[in-house]
């Protein structure tokens, strides 16, 4: 690394500097007497904007949101035990879904730690945090000395980039004003590029051969930014492109010959039976699991399948290490030639045209009361919760969406929505159970602090439905009503609760006309009333089970 010795900024300083020369758009934080100085090294530097949240789970839901949607990082500055340990979850989940995160945390000052005194918010030892941020970030650093400092956080920032997940900074309180060497970006190992050709050959070889070849994109695709070169590819190749559960939403602004999202039995048989039977399939970015592919109608061979993600590739028993996809992509596209007829393959049919009456609201009344919505008035950015809403979300047309798909934690969607908000300056529409809302949905009073008017869809039907469907006879699923709707006007917003489809029709035209306060509204579902997708869903489960156990 190239390496020049200026000292023109104090360590807080040169630390935002590096984190917008990295992309980095804004910070979102809740202040703590260990970070109180960085928070006002943030404050006056000016750099990066910063955003206050109300509990630190919300605020990594936020940063995370931030960072899928823009495809920047997203940075969270929190302060050391509990600050830091009470986002561990949103960090695990950041981390299993691949989303680039920089936690920033403050922490006891060097004298402090050498006193020998059993410091606050301290837990077994000063560097229990350290080990706990460990497991679920792939780099680290802990500043113990500003002279130092610029390679530690410039190697930190460029793993975040490089491996799109989490990484972790430890400031110790009394070192962030002294001076720091200009935070310059590590010169990365070159790629070989014969091993990159070699391979991209052997690909288009492959997918020649193949009788039925398939490209189905994941999550890499959209946290590289690569959207379109994945689509180009699909266009020069003529052949079908789908995405996996994890990557819904992805190509929503790119012509693309997409089939539609593989969701094993729970999805579109068309797709599902393309994913299973394909004897070339291209999997670029997708994370091998059980929510993209636990449900599979049948085996989906992964020895006849080409899998590109976490900077390898295989090829059967074929391992191409070190190899960016960003990379790959360009040579797949050099070689790219028409190879099939993606021209035949049906596009995705999503339900429209609700109903406007007085029956009762269904999940899949949202669905095609959303799609009408964007018809009418043009696509909105989504962030969704796990569960009713997110099976639901599966029915509405391709738009920008950021959901826990993989780690299925709950609360996300409404900090989410707040971040996304703060990032992108769109206003989202965001879908949550009544459960998860009770978690983080107070973030909504956040919102006239900074003008975010977020349209939030609470689907009420009293009960953890997703939990309740796998376990119907216990009772401690079932939640009391808490009639949100009430307080939405104290946070500075408007609540309304409709229970019929004419009322939510109403409620979404009255929502999307107004601007500047966050719209709740509040939709009584009928007990047990699932959307299809998470019908077909929970029975595929089910089924697996049982032919588990039978084994």
């Amino acid at each position: 690394m190239s390496h020049r010795q200026s000292y023109n900024l104090n360590l807080g300083t040169a630390l935002l500097t590096a984190l917008k020369d990295c992309g980095a758009t804004e910070i979102f934080g809740i202040p703590g007497d260990f970070a109180l100085p960085f928070f006002k090294i943030i404050e006056e530097s000016e750099v990066l904007p910063l955003y206050l949240l109300s509990h630190e789970p919300g605020l990594g839901y936020a940063a995370d949101a931030a960072a899928r949607f823009n495809g920047k990082l997203g940075v969270v500055a929190v302060t050391y035990g509990a600050g830091a340990f009470n986002m561990v979850n949103a960090v695990a989940m950041a981390y299993a879904e691949k989303s680039p995160l920089v936690i920033i945390s403050g922490a006891p000052g060097k004298s402090e730690a050498a006193g020998g005194l059993q410091l606050h918010h301290q837990t077994r030892s000063l560097e229990s945090q350290l080990k706990v941020y460990e497991e679920i970030t792939c780099d680290q650093a802990v500043i113990d000395n500003p002279a130092h400092a610029d390679r530690d956080i410039a190697r930190v920032l460029d793993n975040c980039l490089r491996y799109s997940k989490p990484v972790y900074i430890e400031l110790p309180r009394d070192l962030v004003n002294l001076p720091c060497p200009t935070i310059i970006p590590p010169q990365r190992d070159p790629v070989d590029e014969e091993a990159v050709t070699t391979c991209a050959l052997e690909i288009i070889e492959r997918l020649r051969q193949g009788s039925s070849p398939v490209l189905l994109a994941g999550v890499e695709v959209k946290r590289f930014g690569l959207e379109a070169k994945v689509g180009e590819l699909a266009r020069k190749l003529g052949i079908p492109l789908a995405t996996s559960f994890m990557g819904r939403g992805m190509f929503a602004e790119q012509k693309t010959p997409l089939i539609g999202t593989y969701f094993g039995v729970a999805g579109d048989a068309t797709v599902a039976h393309a994913i299973e039977n394909s004897d070339a399939l291209l999997l670029l970015g997708t994370i091998y699991s059980d929510c993209n592919f636990g449900i599979a109608g049948q085996h989906v061979d992964m020895r006849k399948a080409i899998i590109a993600s976490d900077r390898e590739v295989r090829l059967g028993f074929h391992v191409y290490p070190n190899l960016p996809l960003s990379r790959l992509l360009d040579a797949l596209l050099d070689l790219a030639h028409p190879i099939g007829d993606a021209m035949r393959w049906h596009e995705p049919n999503y339900p429209h045209d609700l109903a406007v009456d007085d029956e009762p609201v269904t999940p899949d009344d949202i669905s095609s009361a959303i799609n009408d919505l964007f018809h009418r008035h043009g696509p909105m950015p989504i962030t969704s919760d796990v569960g009713v809403a997110h099976f639901t979300v599966m029915n509405v047309d391709t738009v920008p969406l950021a959901a826990p798909g993989y780690y299925a934690g709950m609360g996300f969607a409404v900090p989410a929505a707040l971040g996304v908000q703060a990032a992108s300056g769109n206003r989202p529409l965001a879908l949550v159970g009544d459960g998860a809302f009770q978690m983080t949905g107070w973030e909504l009073g956040n919102c006239q602090r900074y003008g975010w008017d977020p349209i939030i869809l609470v689907l009420n039907n009293c009960c953890w439905e997703m939990l309740r469907t796998f376990q119907p006879e216990t009772k401690y699923n079932f939640l009391s009503d808490w009639h949100f709707t009430e307080m939405a006007a104290p946070l500075g917003g408007v609540g309304i609760r409709v229970e019929t489809r004419r009322e939510l029709f109403e409620a979404l035209e009255e929502a999307v006309q107004d601007r500047g306060r966050f719209r709740l509204i509040e939709i009584m579902l009928p007990p047990a009333v699932q959307p299809q997708t998470m019908t077909q869903f929970v029975a595929g489960v089910k089924k697996l089970s049982v032919l588990g156990k039978a084994s």
